[in-house]
């Protein structure tokens, strides 16, 4: 669906979107607001550049929603694979120059998708606490494996039983290692333990048709990177 064509005005031949950083500044100076422009506009800058640079992290299945321009994920895509410390400034700041192009309602949609990924690495978070409080437990107490079947009935429970006795008895062996002042480390039942809660505290929908990785972003495009003005 092809999208609407952005509102604005021309001055001096330049085109000026509404509610654009260029259209907010005209309007102050209009206003005789010229030095609250100027601190404003830095301001303002400097928040849309940090927004681009955390769209480099931005999941594709979150990127896909918004309707960013294509030199802009050209420019994202470039950025990814510069690995030059000076290389990779210089995108940054380009892409920053690219965001304050963005109409106010693009600039809303970005900051709702970055903060619901954040919201998401959080719960992810909690998540891993709750499968090594929960390890605790049942390796303590016998009785928590009802309690845990209670959120999790979909858990293998033979294979959970057979996870916790090795994961025991592996302890047991661990215990008397330390006490000759040998190292040790965690057994291989006790790892698995762990990957098996974490994957019963999932969501059932938490992963489908998720890309976690920011580098799909290179495939969106096969035309040649974008690179900041100047640059060589």
């Amino acid at each position: 669906m092809a999208r609407k064509p952005t509102k604005g005005y021309y001055v001096k031949g330049h085109f000026v979107a509404e509610g654009s950083e260029l259209d907010q500044e005209l309007k102050r100076e209009l206003k005789g607001d010229t030095e609250t422009s100027r601190t404003d506009l830095k301001k303002h800058s400097a928040h849309l550049q940090q927004l681009g640079e955390q769209l480099l992290t931005l999941r594709s299945a979150l990127l896909d929603r918004l309707a960013l321009p294509s030199g802009l994920l050209d420019a994202l895509s470039a950025a990814q694979r510069i690995t030059d410390f000076e290389g990779r400034r210089r995108q940054i700041q380009y892409i920053g120059k690219l965001m304050r192009r963005l109409d106010p309602a693009t600039v809303q949609a970005v900051e709702q998708v970055l903060a619901e990924q954040h919201h998401g690495s959080a719960a992810d978070t909690l998540r891993l606490h709750q499968a090594e409080l929960w390890r605790t437990r049942l390796l303590a107490d016998d009785e928590a494996l009802n309690a845990w079947l209670q959120i999790a009935p979909q858990t293998d429970l033979q294979h959970l039983r057979t996870l916790i006795r090795q994961a025991r008895k592996d302890a047991q062996a661990q215990a008397s290692a330390e006490r000759a002042g040998q190292a040790v480390r965690h057994s291989k039942s006790f790892r698995e333990i762990y990957q098996l809660l974490r994957a019963g505290l999932e969501p059932p929908e938490a992963d489908a048709g998720i890309d976690p990785d920011a580098d799909a972003l290179s495939s969106r495009t096969s035309r040649p990177p974008a690179q900041p003005q100047g640059a060589a």
